[in-house]
């Protein structure tokens, strides 16, 4: 079946988090950028992928989401223990070691673990692939050879739902590399922000009744802020993938849930700053994807009504001008707001949401256009 190969999903959020350090630097301070002249708060797209894919294991099913990791030797393992409960443990540690540099998950030398994204799917293929390649008695050199694409197949078919979202980086072999059909912006206060201290102290509760001191003194940097946030999603891409209208359709609702109702965990048990977005504005575009975030490049000034009412209308009035300059207007578009805000765009609930936008893409591809 014919399909838009220019089908992209953008999301846009604005979402108020109070006192918070979601996503702190090397020095434990909260990151920042500077955007238009301004310092601005800023969550990693790294940090919030994360928290995205750690629900990803509450919407989807468990085979249908991968693993990042440095322990692929012992999946196998545990793999090939189901397979092959005849062979021994040491047995089969040789033969997992031996097939993740077969399969250049990690270089020839074998000493040093990488982190690698993988499947169920691919672990069970990769274990099936290193028992035949043990027992195969044909020729060091041309058994090699006879392998050399079974591994790579192993590696590349069945990848999960997160793998095709967010694509696979793979330096021991380039051709092990899976493009990412979704992009996460790195999402930034509309406004200008400067981090605050929280001086602290805890008392020792098995201390002596007379004693003035605290058990600990310490600091933890902060800050508050309004944030834009972006993502956009290829469809095309997940058509070229294999995946069909509806597989697609269960992936964008599930990736819309997690993008808009996630939350990075850097000390959440000290703010408890699990907030929901007050402004979320989804688009199906045919031309590109567009990240809006030149709203805000003149930091919104702050007032008595806060900042998220000035930001919503800022970012519907830069809208504006970039469709009546640059693009076309969205194919459709949708809005979860908590008041009324004029902005063209159907008003929806949020359970609403990933299931309208789901039919509008399966509506897409059956158009055939």
């Amino acid at each position: 079946m014919k399909t838009n190969k220019n089908l992209y999903l953008d999301v846009h959020v604005l979402q108020t988090v109070p006192p918070s350090c979601v996503n702190r630097d090397d020095t434990g301070s909260p990151k920042t950028a500077v955007f238009g002249g301004a310092n601005r708060a800023r969550v990693s797209s790294q940090a919030w992928k994360r928290a995205m894919r750690l629900m990803f294991r509450d919407l989807f099913e468990k085979d249908q989401v991968g693993y990042r990791t440095k322990k692929i030797k012992n999946m196998l393992v545990r793999k090939m223990q189901e397979i092959a409960p005849e062979k021994g443990d040491d047995e089969l540690e040789k033969m997992a070691e031996e097939a993740i540099v077969k399969a250049k998950i990690k270089g020839d030398s074998g000493k040093k673990d990488v982190l690698f994204f993988i499947s169920s799917q691919q672990i069970d293929a990769l274990a099936n692939v290193a028992l035949e390649y043990a027992m195969d008695d044909t020729g060091k050199k041309e058994k090699d050879k006879k392998y050399k694409d079974r591994w790579r197949e192993a590696l590349n078919q069945n990848p999960s739902i997160d793998i095709l979202l967010f694509g696979r980086m793979a330096a021991s072999d380039p051709e092990l590399s899976c493009d990412a059909a979704a992009q996460v912006a790195h999402c930034i206060s509309t406004h200008a922000v400067s981090n605050e201290y929280d001086y602290f102290t805890a008392v020792d509760d098995c201390g002596e009744e007379d004693s003035a001191g605290a058990g600990h003194l310490g600091t933890v940097e902060f800050n508050s802020s309004t944030l834009y946030r972006y993502t956009n999603v290829n469809i095309g891409e997940l058509f070229d993938d294999g995946l069909d209208a509806d597989e697609i359709s269960s992936v964008i609702n599930g990736y819309l849930e997690a993008f808009i109702k996630s939350m990075p965990n850097g000390k959440q048990n000290t703010f408890a700053n699990r907030t929901v977005p007050c402004f979320t504005y989804v688009t199906i575009r045919k031309d590109q994807p567009v990240n809006m975030a030149g709203a805000f490049e003149k930091p919104v000034p702050k007032s008595q009504d806060g900042y998220e009412k000035k930001s919503i209308e800022t970012f519907i009035e830069y809208i504006q001008k970039v469709y009546e300059n640059y693009v076309d207007e969205p194919e459709k578009s949708w809005v979860v707001c908590l008041d009324e805000t004029g902005i063209n765009a159907e008003r929806v609930k949020m359970d609403d949401l990933p299931t309208m936008v789901a039919a509008e893409i399966k509506k897409n591809d059956e158009k055939g256009e």
